[in-house]
């Protein structure tokens, strides 16, 4: 369980923290210190899930690992997110960045190094 805990949890998290960062902006009508207080909101429940993330997460994973590993969900949640809520397409570019990004995790889990 302390394998997948953090793993499920910092899925959680991320997608809380990206309706915090990046969910206003289809809400274009309301004035900004609202979308602040909303979004600083939203991002509360994001801490309730990635502190318990990374403190169940550390019995597992060093440090960097957890990083590492936040990153690539981060951009995993993104990408879905930009899709499906924003519309967005993903073009080539951004799969080469990601998938450059996943490398560094790579090497910070099992690096030849």
């Amino acid at each position: 369980m302390t394998l997948i805990a953090p793993v499920l949890l910092l899925v959680a998290s991320n997608i809380f923290m990206t309706f915090a960062w990046y969910g206003h902006l289809k809400v274009e009508h309301r004035p900004l210190w609202i979308i602040v207080l909303v979004s600083w909101g939203i991002a509360f429940f994001e801490y309730c899930l990635a502190v318990p993330a990374n403190r169940i997460g550390r019995l597992a994973y060093d440090p960097a690992e957890l990083k590492a590993m936040q990153e690539v969900i981060t951009l995993v949640v993104f990408a879905v997110f930009s899709v499906l809520y924003l519309g967005e397409k993903l073009t080539l570019n951004h799969a080469t960045g990601f998938a450059f990004i996943a490398l560094g995790a790579w090497f910070v889990f099992k690096g030849p190094f």
